[in-house]
């Protein structure tokens, strides 16, 4: 059975960066350094989920 997978990115209100950078982290230990497919398309979404919820610098207009 196929399972389809949400490539949605959570906003940054649900989950800080750092909850997410921890998620991330986790990824990696549990791969070895190796991340299959489907790993490899979580750390994406977590990234882009990441990246939403950082801080942004603010810029001299």
């Amino acid at each position: 059975m196929l399972h389809s997978m949400s490539t949605t990115v959570e906003t940054a209100s649900e989950r800080s960066a750092a909850e997410v950078n921890e998620e991330i982290r986790a990824l990696w230990r549990r791969s070895g350094g190796t991340l299959t497919t489907e790993q490899r398309a979580q750390y994406q979404r977590l990234v882009m989920e990441w990246a939403a919820a950082a801080p942004q610098p603010h810029r001299a207009a």
